[in-house]
């Protein structure tokens, strides 16, 4: 499909990426130290930057144009985990948005929805508060380093968003159950859909340690779980990196345990005890 692209064209603009990125840090390092850095070297690193862009946006249009889906062109020239890493940190500012604005993420034409993110609100609160006085700290202490003073404030408002961040993720994706699935979900980071037929069983288990298994599932909350779903045939959890593994016992957590747990237990019992469809009388010989 891409042919020639996808060979030596992509090593060689993945090579340069990956030798320019370490060398366009050291240089910002090196700035930030207060090293004098000739302009020739500055504009040299600065003309390959704009050189490599303008050639991975070529090579873009082209991979386009042999059909290929603007997704999947993009990961022809950026690895997989960049870019869910990338996408990760967008989902956080999104979030933010919508805690902002109190929309759910999801949850049109859903037959119930559970929020899971109230026990870890003190937590995070916490978390961004230390943030926000060290932020305060750092910038009177380097005051008298104005370019050192101004990366280390940006480095520390980015900190205290991605953690706010984190916490709107949870607060504006419950837990979503609609027709024959249960959507689970942890964050930005965690999505997963459990068809309600491999649902073995479903019970109520408060539990606060959670040790990490093959074929286990731990969305805890606050370091807590309150439901269990047991199944019988394994469903593919994708992690944030791309890895992908299998699990048949899944943990979470919601606002109203109880709430969750009867209503699953109630979709699993219809689902399965729902008459087949008719599919009409049998062919004749």
């Amino acid at each position: 499909m891409a042919g020639s692209e996808r060979g030596p064209v992509l090593r060689v603009l993945r090579g340069v990426a990956y030798a320019v990125l370490p060398a366009e840090l050291v240089l910002f390092a090196l700035l930030l130290g207060g090293v004098r850095v000739p302009g020739s070297v500055l504009l040299g690193a600065e003309l390959v930057v704009v050189a490599l862009l303008a050639a991975e946006a070529v090579v873009w249009v082209r991979l386009r144009r042999r059909g290929l889906s603007r997704r999947r062109a993009l990961a022809e020239l950026v690895p997989e985990p960049v870019l869910r890493l990338i996408g990760h940190e967008l989902a956080l500012m999104a979030s933010l948005g919508r805690w902002t604005a109190r929309r759910r993420h999801g949850t049109a034409g859903a037959e119930g929805v559970f929020p899971h993110a109230r026990d870890q609100a003190a937590l995070m609160y916490g978390f961004a508060f230390v943030c926000l006085v060290e932020t305060a700290g750092m910038s009177w202490l380097l005051a008298d380093w104005p370019v050192v003073h101004a990366v280390v404030l940006v480095l520390d408002v980015y900190t205290v968003l991605f953690v706010l961040g984190l916490h709107a993720a949870s607060a504006t994706r419950p837990h979503v159950l609609s027709g024959d699935r249960l959507r689970v979900r942890q964050a930005a980071h965690v999505d997963v859909d459990v068809p309600l037929e491999r649902i073995a069983s479903v019970r109520r288990e408060n539990r606060f340690t959670h040790e990490k298994k093959d074929g286990e599932l731990n969305l805890d909350v606050g370091s807590q779980t309150s439901v269990t779903l047991e199944l019988d045939a394994p469903v593919d959890v994708v992690g944030l990196l791309g890895s992908v593994r299998r699990v048949t016992t899944v943990r979470l957590h919601a606002d109203d345990p109880k709430a969750l747990y009867e209503a699953v237990r109630g979709a699993v019992t219809r689902a399965r005890t729902a008459p087949s469809p008719d599919r009409g009388p049998l062919p004749t010989a």
